[in-house]
């Protein structure tokens, strides 16, 4: 049995890899501050009794060395994060310190209590900014510049995983995740586009498109994501591995699929594209078939289904 410890483990991502790491019999320690994660999220993970503990505390919290002194977890998988493009670009200091100061927090608590490994959430839809080609590569990030603090602040972790596992032999794998979607995740937030779409959708109220609707993005569903992580335990080590499926979607063909699956009739309203928006992305997964065997099983449409079906409480 395998301790992992789950930085944002009431999250939407976190929670649904606790499930999953609990249900292949490890031990799991979840840590979040509940700023956007949610106790609901954690019905499951509890039904496990002694095999899971939840620990309400921020990643830069002093008290964070003691947990991991406590229970001294092999592997880590850090998702715990600021992760609004638009609140970065807002406050770029605050982005920093949960992102950067909270990250650098977790690794050094990893390597003063000997864990193993790392697993990060980096942010593939971010990392690359606007991608010469498409669908962006691995290769892409090292001259990449990202165009919000949030894609900022994610790429710099990278650089400093590398340097533990190199000086610290504290081994990592960052998985750049595209936009991940899925049941549990917040519609009234910034980061879901397909759970506030479906939200409102389903309120009979008209979501915004933000710009023209033709920007596009790649929609990995949560599953296929929480699947990634859990293979990372072992294989990846010190790589950046994309996890999407290389598909771009418009945010207008979005809308249109969601409006079929909820039986919306009204018309979308427009808005300005905030600042930091990319227009087009999508990730090469080459990496991931390689070095994980992983690949996405779950398309799109059926997601859409099965993350609607969640938010009608069916």
């Amino acid at each position: 049995m395998t301790t992992i410890l789950v930085t944002g483990g009431a999250g939407f991502i976190g929670s649904h890899l606790c499930d999953r790491l609990l249900a292949e019999g490890h031990r799991v320690i979840a840590v979040d501050d509940l700023h956007a994660g949610r106790i609901a999220n954690l019905g499951e993970a509890r039904g496990y009794g002694k095999e899971f503990t939840f620990y309400n505390m921020d990643i830069r919290n002093d008290g964070l060395r003691t947990l991991f002194e406590r229970h001294r977890p092999e592997v880590v998988m850090h998702l715990a994060a600021q992760s609004g493009v638009r609140l970065s670009v807002e406050d770029p200091a605050f982005d920093a310190s949960v992102n950067i100061l909270g990250s650098l927090h977790v690794l050094e608590c990893a390597h003063r209590t000997g864990a193993r490994k790392v697993v990060y959430a980096a942010s593939g839809g971010t990392l690359y900014g606007e991608p010469r080609r498409l669908p962006a590569k691995e290769t892409a990030a090292a001259g990449s510049r990202p165009a919000s603090p949030y894609g900022i602040s994610k790429k710099v972790v990278e650089d400093y995983l590398r340097f533990y596992q190199r000086y610290r032999g504290l081994d990592f794998t960052a998985l750049a995740l595209a936009n991940v979607y899925g049941p549990r995740q917040d519609p009234g937030g910034e980061a879901g586009v397909i759970s506030i779409f479906s939200g409102k959708m389903l309120e009979g109220e008209s979501p915004t498109i933000f710009g023209d609707g033709n920007q596009t993005r790649d929609y990995v569903f949560v599953d296929d994501v929480v699947h990634a992580f859990a293979l990372a335990q072992d294989r990846g080590s010190g790589k950046l591995i994309n996890i999407g499926t290389g598909l771009e979607t418009s945010v207008n063909g979005l809308y249109r699929m969601l409006a079929e699956v909820t039986g919306f009739t009204g018309q979308p309203l427009y808005g300005q594209l905030p600042e930091g928006e990319l227009r087009r992305n999508a990730l090469d997964i080459g990496v991931a078939k390689e070095a994980l065997a992983w690949h996405p099983w779950t398309h799109l449409e059926d997601g859409l289904k099965e993350t609607v079906a969640f938010l009608r409480g069916i």
